[in-house]
């Protein structure tokens, strides 16, 4: 699960971990040594390369490497700085790669060891929240807001209608308010929410991620009240949400009296 992730059929798809240039290791045709390629690292743990920037989502990658379970470290035997090995699971081949500089190594290496040993936690919420999806709109119990909203398909930018429920954090799309289950929706844990004004002037919500590997969403209710209404309703359903360390923090840290049994 991750923040911004869909929950059904509407894919929320997060940008890439880690992308950039990185030489690999060949000893296979008429040319052995090394080749320049452009490496993208996804959400999902999987690394893809290309022979060129321009290719990432015009072509098919070269190679796709699933990198859960594998073993990635430095490199010194070849004499050649900033050389790192990855050994995918399966064991029958290593993947030899250099980068441009240390920092540019170290930045590759912690990625792709995140992505090999991923943290994985199960909460009773996400069951929660799967279960709500596949129930009618208006089955889900204590919404914390309903009504129509349109959100901006950045890709084409035009606007879709959708029948929304918010309800913990989570914002569900139906179709309609007939809908017999949602078609999509999001997670919205550690998004900002704020009235923006895109370039036609007209006033927006907008949902902006707490890194940068996720996308950002606009929507717009039927007029500037209702607008007010949902941002209202999502900054406090967010906010109910915090990570269990900060909440942990905050009691810590109120007044003596304030936190006493």
């Amino acid at each position: 699960l991750v923040v911004g992730s869909d929950i059904s059929r509407c894919p929320n798809t997060p940008w890439p971990t880690c992308r950039g240039y990185l030489h690999k290791r060949t000893h296979s045709g008429f040319v052995k040594g090394w080749r320049k390629r452009w490496f993208v690292l996804k959400h999902d743990g999987c690394l893809q390369y290309y022979k060129h920037k321009k290719d990432e989502g015009k072509w098919p990658p070269l190679e796709t490497i699933k990198l859960e379970g594998a073993e990635v470290d430095i490199d010194s035997s070849l004499g050649k700085p900033f050389v790192f090995n990855c050994v995918p699971q399966s064991g029958n081949r290593t993947f030899c790669l250099c980068a441009t500089s240390n920092q540019e190594m170290k930045r590759w290496l912690e990625a792709m060891d995140k992505a090999a040993h991923p943290i994985r936690q199960n909460h009773v919420w996400e069951d929660v929240t799967l279960h709500n999806s596949n129930l009618p709109p208006l089955a889900i119990k204590n919404p914390e807001c309903l009504g129509l909203l349109h959100q901006l398909d950045r890709s084409t930018d035009a606007w879709v209608q959708h029948y929304c429920i918010l309800k913990d954090g989570c914002l569900y799309f139906y179709a309609s308010i007939r809908s017999t289950q949602a078609s999509g929706g999001l997670y919205l844990q550690g998004y900002r929410v704020s009235e923006q004004t895109l370039s036609f002037k007209q006033s927006v919500i907008e949902l902006k991620p707490p890194s940068e590997e996720f996308k950002t969403f606009y929507f717009c209710a039927e007029n500037k009240t209702e607008n007010q209404r949902w941002i209202t309703a999502l900054t406090a359903s967010i906010k109910k949400w915090l990570p269990l360390h900060q909440a942990i923090q905050d009691f810590m840290n109120r007044p003596l009296e304030e936190t006493k049994m």
